[in-house]
C-alpha cells in the first residue's frame, strides 16, 4: 500500500528514538502460565490455537503498520536467533511455531503477540552490539507473553485507549479522549489497539527477568539485557537533548517506563561476575548493511525537513516542533500543538477532501467535527483549501484545523492540526512550506546504511564519527550506536558500525 493512502493512517507515535518501545503485544488467550518455585512462569506445554488464530489475524496489519519485513540474509539471522530464544521460554518448544520478523523500522521496537509473533525493527537491532544482546530483547518481548502481561492489561484498555491514530493521540486534545478513540477501534483490530497500552514498570521487570533468564539457558551472557537497556537509555538521552528542551518527547509517546531505571535492576538480577557468549564479530557482519533512520520510500526526515522522493513532495515544520514518521502518516508535535500529515480518497474536489478528513475526526454525530466554511488558496503554485473547526474538549477550547493540497487529479495530501483557539498560525509556515520536489531534488534522497568498519592504527573515536552521515553530534551518535564511553580508547582490528550514505 502507498503511504499515506487511508485517511485515518496510524501514526506510529509511540516508536520514536526517545520512546522506549520494547515490550509491545496483543493479548494473551491461551492457558494461563503459573510460576514455578523460582519465580519465573512454569512451561507452558503448547501455543493455544485461539492464540495462533489472534496472531495469524493482527501479522499483516503490524507488518503494514511498522513498514513491512526486511528480507535477506539480515532477516533470516535475526529470524534464527529470535527462533532459538524464543524456544527457551516454553511456551513451545517447535521452531517452526515461532514466527520472527525484521521490521523494516525506524522506531527502536521490539513486540510480540499471541500466536508465537515476535518482531524487532531494523532500528533498534542497528542500536545492538551483540548477538546475545539481540537474543535479550527478543526475549524480554516473549517474556511478556509468557507472563501473560497482555491479558493482565485487558481492563486497562478499556480505560486508555492509546491507540497510536490520529485520533487517539489528538483526542485528549480535541474530545477528551472521547469520540475520537473511537475511530481507531473502527479501522484496528483489538490486537493492534493494545500494542500501544503501558506496561506497568513491575511488568517491564518481570520481562527483562525472564529474557535474562532465557539467555542463560541459551548460552548467551545474561548481562546483555543490562547493556542493551543502557544503550536505549543513552539513545533517549542524545534524542532529547538534540531536539531541546521545547522538543523532548511528551508522555503519551512512550509505551514504556524510561530503561535507565532498570539497567541496574537486570544487572543485579545477571550478576555482575556472569559470562556468556556474545557473539559480537558475527552480529556485525550479519546486521552490515541495513538501512539505517528512515526508508526514502516512507519519506525522510532531516531536523525540520521532511522530504518524500516517491511522492515527491516537501515540507518544513515550525521551530519548535519534531516529527516522528510513521508507515502511513507523519506525526508532528510541539508544547504549542500537535499535527499530522497523511493521504486519502480524493475525487478531484479540494472541499470535498477537506470535509472528509473532518467527518474522519468524528466518532458520532453529537460530537461530529466540522468547519464553518471551506476556503480555497494556492500554495507554492499548489491548489490548497483549507478549514477551521473550534471544539470545546472539557478543559478548554482548541481549534481543529484541515489544509490540504492537490498534487494531481487524483491524489492529494493534508495536514489535520490542533491548536488552543486562535493559535492555529503556530502552523502557518509549515502549511506555506509545502512543494513540489524536482526528479533531480528526489534522486539526491539517499538512504543512511549501517557500515561496520575495521578500527585501523592510529584510529580515535573521534576520527572515526567525522564519518557519520550527520550534521550534527557525530561523536556522541557514533558512541551511542556503539556502547561506548566518551573516554573510550578503540583497539586496531576491532570493529565499530558507523552510519553512511
Amino acid at each position: 500500500m502507498q503511504k499515506f493512502q487511508s485517511m485515518s493512517a496510524k501514526v506510529i507515535a509511540l516508536s520514536s528514538v526517545a520512546a522506549m518501545a520494547m515490550g509491545l503485544q496483543g493479548c494473551e488467550t491461551g492457558p494461563s502460565a503459573k510460576e514455578s518455585t523460582s519465580g519465573l512462569p512454569a512451561t507452558v506445554t503448547g501455543i493455544s490455537q485461539a492464540d495462533k488464530q489472534q496472531g495469524a489475524k493482527a501479522h499483516p496489519e503490524l507488518l503494514a503498520e511498522f513498514g513491512g519485513a526486511v528480507s535477506g540474509p539480515q532477516a533470516a539471522y535475526v529470524e534464527a536467533v529470535g527462533k532459538d530464544i524464543a524456544v527457551r521460554s516454553g511456551l513451545s518448544n517447535a521452531r517452526g511455531d515461532f514466527t520472527v520478523t525484521l521490521l523494516n523500522s525506524p522506531a527502536n521496537n521490539a513486540f510480540a503477540i499471541p500466536g508465537g509473533y515476535i518482531y524487532v525493527t531494523r532500528q533498534l537491532t542497528a542500536l545492538m552490539n551483540n548477538e546475545a544482546e539481540l537474543a535479550g530483547v527478543l526475549g524480554h518481548e516473549v517474556g511478556h507473553v509468557a507472563a501473560r502481561h497482555g491479558a493482565k492489561r485487558q481492563k486497562a484498555a478499556t480505560r486508555n485507549s492509546i491507540i497510536g491514530v490520529l485520533g487517539t493521540v489528538l483526542s485528549g486534545v480535541i474530545l477528551g479522549d472521547s469520540s475520537l478513540g473511537r475511530l481507531g477501534q473502527k479501522v484496528f483490530s483489538q490486537g493492534s489497539q493494545m500494542l500501544t497500552l503501558k506496561y506497568s514498570r513491575s511488568q517491564e521487570v518481570e520481562a527483562d527477568n525472564l529474557g535474562i533468564a532465557y539467555l542463560g539457558r541459551a548460552g548467551y551472557d545474561p548481562r546483555a539485557m543490562s547493556s542493551v537497556l543502557e544503550s536505549l537509555a543513552k539513545q533517549n538521552a542524545l534524542e532529547a537533548r538534540l531536539r531541546g528542551t521545547r522538543n523532548r518527547v511528551p508522555e503519551w509517546a512512550s509505551t514504556h517506563p524510561d530503561p535507565a531505571s532498570r539497567v541496574r535492576a537486570a544487572l543485579s538480577k545477571a550478576g555482575a561476575g556472569a559470562t556468556g557468549t556474545i557473539n559480537r564479530d558475527a552480529f556485525l557482519s550479519r546486521i552490515d548493511g541495513l538501512t539505517y533512520g528512515d526508508d526514502p520510500k516512507q519519506g525522510v526526515i532531516d531536523g525540520r525537513n521532511f522530504v518524500h522522493p516517491d511522492l515527491r513532495l516537501a515540507f518544513q515544520t515550525p521551530d519548535g516542533f519534531y516529527m516522528v514518521n510513521g508507515t502511513r502518516a507523519v506525526s508532528i508535535s510541539g508544547q504549542s500543538g500537535k499535527a499530522q500529515f497523511s493521504g486519502g480518497p480524493y475525487d478531484g474536489k479540494l472541499d470535498n477532501y477537506v470535509r472528509a478528513a473532518f467527518s474522519a475526526l468524528g466518532g458520532n454525530d453529537k460530537q461530529k467535527v466540522s468547519p464553518k466554511s471551506v476556503k480555497r488558496v494556492s500554495i507554492n503554485g499548489l491548489p490548497a483549501a483549507y478549514g477551521v473547526a473550534r471544539v470545546n474538549n472539557g478543559s478548554g477550547e482548541v481549534d481543529v484545523l484541515v489544509f490540504a493540497y492537490e498534487f494531481a487529479k487524483d491524489r492529494a495530501y493534508h495536514f489535520v492540526t490542533i491548536a488552543p483557539a486562535g493559535q492555529s498560525s503556530v502552523f502557518a509556515s509549515m502549511f506555506d512550506s509545502m512543494r513540489r520536489v524536482s526528479a533531480t531534488e528526489a534522486a539526491q534522497v539517499k538512504p543512511r546504511r549501517l557500515d561496520v568498519v575495521t578500527v585501523k592504527s592510529g584510529d580515535t573515536a573521534g576520527s572515526i564519527a567525522e564519518r557519520m552521515a550527520f550534521d550534527d553530534a557525530r561523536l556522541e551518535r557514533f558512541l551511542v550506536l556503539n556502547g561506548l564511553s566518551a573516554n573510550a580508547a578503540l583497539k586496531s582490528g576491532g570493529k565499530v558500525k558507523v552510519v553512511t550514505y
